[in-house]
């Protein structure tokens, strides 16, 4: 779902924001790790390879946790096992951590115009809050698929980041 068709344009790092889905698979360590090198199944292998060279570009992923709402790259976690199976547990992670977290998010970037979202459905309610700020956003794109990330290229080229 796209609000606006996407133009191209060249958005700096703090004009867009990508929210991606936490995965299953994660890398098993007994010390916690960068969020972004935890993960190892949806996109975010993909995310991190393209964005390798790019630090201030890399640094507007997000991944949407069930255990810990929305992580920036570079927080330090350790690995664990849960998962969103029902809409009464994302709706209790919105209210009780996504929200603040995206109102935080908003507060800190002014700039923020863009943002491109690839989670399953179910992890979409998680993250209704952005919907209460359509008045700010130029365009919101949803990919509903973890695996998404080839969908979700055809966006960061519009916004040349890719």
């Amino acid at each position: 779902m796209t609000l606006r068709p996407p133009s191209t344009r060249f958005l700096a790092p703090d004009q867009g924001l990508i929210i991606l889905n936490c995965s299953r698979e994660k890398l098993v360590t007994s010390a916690p790790v960068a969020a972004l090198d935890l993960y190892q199944g949806a996109c975010v292998p993909q995310a991190r390879d393209h964005f390798a060279a790019d630090p201030a570009r890399r640094a507007r992923i997000r991944i949407l946790s069930a255990a810990h709402g929305l992580l920036r790259p570079e927080k330090a976690i350790s690995t664990y096992d849960h998962r969103l199976t029902n809409r009464v547990d994302a709706v209790r992670l919105h209210e009780r951590t996504v929200s603040g977290q995206l109102d935080a998010e908003l507060a800190e970037t002014p700039s923020l115009r863009h943002m491109l979202i690839v989670v399953e459905p179910l992890y979409l309610l998680a993250l209704q809050r952005v919907f209460d700020h359509l008045d700010r956003l130029d365009q919101i794109a949803i990919i509903p698929d973890p695996w998404g990330w080839w969908d979700g290229l055809t966006y960061l080229h519009h916004w040349g980041w890719a």
